[in-house]
């Protein structure tokens, strides 16, 4: 019942660390499954997506010591199941990557449907073909995929859409299998190529990710490793958004500058100054903001994850503007929470249409989502008066230490805790 209180209109100023990469690490920490020996991964983000893959694992028998604030070893030789729990599991989207790992060093897995934000039928049909592809069966039944094989053999798998989930689940399955694995029409986003060097450094020989071919020698071992998880680019280009949306100076620290291109590109166009250095990007704006059209594309493209927060921006942009929402079916659901702030925006399908205003007014409002809620943040922030933002939960999902990090660039910003009112029940 927590919330957020944000008193707008502060200029964002100084400098953020970006923390380990969320859609890494929900797809890493079940990979050191795979490994024969120890695996120390670090970077890893405080939030709750990334404590809820380490407690199934830990469910699962695995042996999971913590390494100071951002590091956790793991040991996966005692893990006793392949059964991974239902309730920890069926909350979070990063979950079916179990069926990826479990299968490839198992042979076996039994892991619930993915949960995470509702916006869109998620279908795992190109993970399923892989599996087959590969040599397995699968079944589902009563909410729970299935899949086993006597023995993995290595195949050519073309995912009929480009599926950054298919994509890291089939590398999962093929790099202990026999032979040669040939992914086509492979998704190329960073945390795609993060679980390859991975996988890489426990002995595996995967080349090409990045690209829209991925190839996988399969190995019979893997030993452990130490490795430290990319910075995320989602978190990255936020505070980017929040420092243009408060006509902010910000250097934003910890961050891969080409992982950014294409939000740099976007702020850049409506008129935001971004300095690129060799870990970090300094973002300011002195001026109005200038209208944008964006289009939602799978990497390098804009990315999807970032759509809400840079319509939040648009909000106030000198114009009109139109986003092209190409990956989910129904991402537009915080819209209505912008118009409750003053935001002139109308949906037809997957377009938005935005008539920029002068300002945004505060108003209470809610987190329909992960990157809703942070799009939530960043309209606050820009905004006149005080805004509380309730279902705080989902921001938390994926941003760590949010309400510090934005205190740490002048934002006032608190968290409130909501005490639970009883409803008595009618008789």
């Amino acid at each position: 019942m927590d919330k957020f209180v944000i008193n707008g209109g502060r200029r964002l100023t100084g400098e953020v660390l970006i923390s380990g990469a969320k859609n890494a690490a929900v797809a890493i920490i079940p990979a050191a499954i795979l490994s024969d020996g120890v695996c120390r991964i670090e970077n890893i983000p405080n939030i709750t997506d990334v404590s809820s893959i380490i407690h199934i694992l830990q469910d699962m028998g695995a042996k999971i010591r913590t390494v100071g604030r951002s590091a956790i070893e793991i040991d996966s030789s005692t893990v006793s199941t392949c059964v991974a729990p239902y309730e920890l599991a069926r909350h979070i989207r990063g979950s079916y990557y179990l069926l990826g790992a479990l299968l490839g060093r198992f042979h076996h897995a039994v892991v619930t449907m993915p949960g995470g934000c509702n916006f869109g039928v998620r279908p795992i049909d190109q993970h399923l073909k892989g599996f087959a592809a590969l040599g397995a069966s699968y079944s589902l039944e009563g909410g729970m995929v299935d899949v086993s094989s006597e023995e993995l053999t290595g195949n050519s798998v073309y995912l009929d859409v480009v599926s950054v989930g298919a994509t890291m689940n089939i590398m999962l399955a093929a790099v202990r299998a026999k032979g040669t694995t040939v992914i086509e029409n492979a998704a190329k986003e960073p945390h795609i190529v993060d679980l390859a060097n991975f996988l890489n450094s426990m002995g595996a020989d995967i080349r090409g990710a990045g690209t829209d071919v991925i190839k996988i020698y399969g190995c019979s071992y893997l030993r452990g490793t130490t490795y430290s998880i990319i910075p995320d680019q989602i978190e990255a280009g936020t505070y980017m958004v929040a420092a243009a949306a408060t006509s902010g100076d910000v250097l934003v620290k910890n961050v891969i500058p080409k992982h950014l291109e294409s939000i740099s590109a976007k702020l850049e166009e409506m008129g935001v100054t971004i300095e690129e250095f060799d870990d970090a990007v300094r973002v300011t704006r002195s001026g109005s903001l200038n209208k944008c059209n964006i289009k939602t594309l799978p990497h390098p493209g804009f990315p999807t994850d970032m759509q809400p927060q840079i319509a939040a921006l648009l909000s106030t942009a000198k114009g009109t503007s139109i986003i092209n929402e190409s990956v989910w079916d129904n991402r537009f659901r915080y819209v209505e929470e912008l118009k409750r702030m003053g935001a002139q925006i109308s949906v037809d399908g997957r377009l938005a249409v935005i008539e920029g205003v002068d300002h945004l007014n505060a108003a209470p409002v809610k987190a329909t989502d992960l990157r809703a809620g942070a799009a939530m943040l960043v309209a606050a922030l820009a905004a006149r008066g005080t805004t509380q933002i309730e279902d705080i939960q989902h921001i938390e999902r994926g941003y760590e230490d949010v309400v510090e990090k934005l205190c740490s660039l002048g934002a006032d910003i608190k968290r409130v805790h909501v005490p639970e009112v009883s409803v008595p029940c009618a008789i």
